[in-house]
């Protein structure tokens, strides 16, 4: 079976601009309550969404870059990610478990320099 796209994010230097920017667009609701990655968003600065479709993330704080990503579910984020590079990727983060959380998450770039996350249990 082929590994699930489980979560997007779309991360930027003013991450409560943002969460108005979709809310207006979309009328998403976030939920800035749940912890994440320190290496993902400034502590307080992530808002979770539930779209009906696959749950994502807005966040991010003034030293983080703007990038939109996407996660891979996959059984073993630092399997996964030794697999990526040796197929031609580039780590960029992680493993990184999610404080609080049984998460486990990671990014890479593929080859074309594309932006992948990982997610899964610790």
């Amino acid at each position: 079976m082929a590994a699930p796209v489980v979560h997007f994010e779309i991360i930027g230097t003013d991450p409560a601009r943002l969460r108005g920017y979709y809310a207006e667009l979309f009328g998403w609701e976030y939920d800035t309550s749940g912890p994440v990655s320190d290496q993902v968003s400034e502590p307080g600065d992530y808002g979770f969404v539930e779209t009906g479709g696959i749950p994502g993330g807005v966040g991010g704080g003034a030293s983080f870059a703007r990038q939109t990503v996407f996660y891979v579910g996959v059984p073993d984020v630092a399997a996964a990610l030794e697999q990526a590079e040796r197929l031609g990727g580039k780590r960029r983060m992680g493993p990184d478990r999610a404080p609080g959380r049984d998460l486990v998450v990671a990014h890479f770039t593929d080859p074309e320099g594309n932006l992948i996350g990982l997610a899964g249990p610790a």
